[in-house]
């Protein structure tokens, strides 16, 4: 009798149940060119160590080849009754080749072969995100030296603070973005580490080679401790971890884009390929690839969460808890390519409007206030301390006046310092306030100029 806790849609008890919780072949089939790599090094060092005969190792290798065939063609039937990707695959091979598919599994348990194939799923996501990511560098590169001169306003708290060009502000995506590459690499090799023949959790009493399996499979060495080997997920966690810190770059840029393309800013303008219009108001142009950027970042955030949730109390060795690993690591990578991709065209798109960006870099003439106490402390020997307090003297009159700092007389200047000549207004203007900024790392437009090159250098050159 079909319980009522259950609900209807269980029509035959307690394994009905049973499978569909335990089921994964819907989302695990993505690791099936993995687990056919995997069994293919596997085989081979069987072989190689006379576990298994070459004859019938040929023929195992003969009907990987052709479920892989089966496979890209779209030909081969995932079962659910058979649970997962490796038992679909090693029950397809002994369809096609019959008794010797049953040696394959000698040696090794699902728990390593899993824990394998998930590994080499992630390093080849790490290596396509890495391509990915370069791409959106290389479209802010780009726009950062089209725009090396560009004035705007640079920003702390939302607030106008100095003038920057737009190349510059740029190029700090283009930093962290680097950030987040090397984090997915250091992840890549820390991960880069084989289970395969670590067994279900205390090793194998055959005479493999897990060096050579481990070699066959692109990775560094075989896992040092076989229950480790199988418990571990610290490389799923730790691509979750580097892939919401890309996620929070993307985000923080995609903000950007929402509040320069709105009238408010009005710093740029995307094209029909990148904004959408209101049902209701004709004259809208809403920067949706943007904010769905920004919003998908809670999808990443949240496998993180998830993950670490699940593995937090876990003793070891494998529990089917572990089982919640794949899902959210797929998601978060396919969330990434989707808004990367978005994020590189969003940069390529968008059409910055270097007059609005200058106007509002002087709208109230007062952020040249800084480069005015510069001037107090360099041309005058005036403590910065000091100078400070006496550019905050000169910015009240101005505000009481209604004017920019540029606008007042020099006998409204020397009210509040007597030694200011003719020679501070040189420094007052937002182009020259750039200029002045040579230091390493700084917004002169030649230093941008100089940062552009040498990053498309560092993160673009491939060695």
């Amino acid at each position: 009798m079909t319980s009522k806790i259950w609900g209807g849609r269980f029509s035959a008890g307690p394994a009905a149940i049973m499978e569909e919780i335990n089921v994964s072949v819907g989302f695990d089939q993505r690791l099936a060119k993995q687990d056919l790599n995997g069994s293919r090094a596997h085989c081979s060092m069987l072989v190689a160590q006379g576990i298994v005969s070459h004859e019938d190792g040929d023929a195992i290798q003969e009907g990987l080849t052709r479920i892989e065939k089966e496979i890209v063609a779209g030909n081969f039937l995932f079962k659910r009754a058979l649970e997962d990707v490796h038992m679909n695959i090693e029950s397809r091979l002994a369809d096609l080749i019959g008794t010797p598919a049953g040696r394959l599994h000698t040696a090794r348990s699902r728990n390593d072969q899993v824990a394998t194939d998930f590994r080499m799923w992630v390093r080849a996501a790490i290596e396509t995100l890495d391509e990915d990511i370069r791409k959106v560098q290389s479209a802010l590169i780009d726009k950062a030296e089209a725009h090396a001169d560009t004035i705007m306003p640079g920003f702390t708290h939302l607030q106008a603070a100095q003038p920057v060009t737009f190349g510059h502000h740029l190029l700090a995506y283009v930093e962290m973005f680097g950030r987040d590459r090397g984090r997915l690499m250091d992840a890549r090799t820390r991960l880069n580490e084989c289970p395969l023949g670590a067994g279900a959790i205390a090793g194998t009493s055959f005479p493999i080679d897990r060096h050579l399996t481990a070699e066959k499979l692109g990775f560094d060495r075989p896992m040092a401790n076989s229950m480790d080997a199988v418990s571990d997920r610290d490389f799923a966690l730790e691509f979750l971890a580097a892939a919401s810190i890309l996620a929070t770059h993307m985000s923080r840029l995609a903000e950007e884009m929402v509040n320069w393309s709105s009238a408010q800013f009005g710093f740029i303008r995307f094209t029909d390929a990148f904004s959408t219009g209101s049902s209701m108001m004709p004259q809208k142009r809403n920067p949706d690839a943007a904010e769905l950027v920004r919003g998908k970042t809670g999808r990443i955030y949240g496998g993180l969460l998830a993950l670490l949730t699940v593995m937090k109390a876990l003793p070891l060795t494998y529990s089917k808890d572990m089982q919640e690993d794949k899902e959210t690591v797929f998601a978060a990578f396919d969330t990434l390519e989707l808004c990367l991709a978005a994020t590189a065209g969003m940069v390529v798109d968008m059409k910055p409007n270097a007059e609005k960006m200058r106007a509002s870099a002087d709208a109230d003439g007062l952020i040249t206030a800084t480069d005015l106490a510069d001037w107090l402390t360099q041309t005058l020997n005036i403590p910065f301390r000091d100078s400070h307090h006496i550019t905050g003297k000169i910015v009240k009159l101005a505000e009481g006046k209604g004017v920019g700092l540029a606008a007042l007389s020099l006998a409204d200047m020397q009210m509040a310092e007597p030694r200011i000549t003719q020679d501070v207004f040189r420094v007052l203007t937002p182009e020259a306030s750039a200029a002045s900024r040579t230091s390493y790392g700084g917004t002169a437009p030649d230093n941008v100029r100089k940062q552009a090159a040498e990053a498309r250098t560092r993160f673009l050159t491939r060695t």
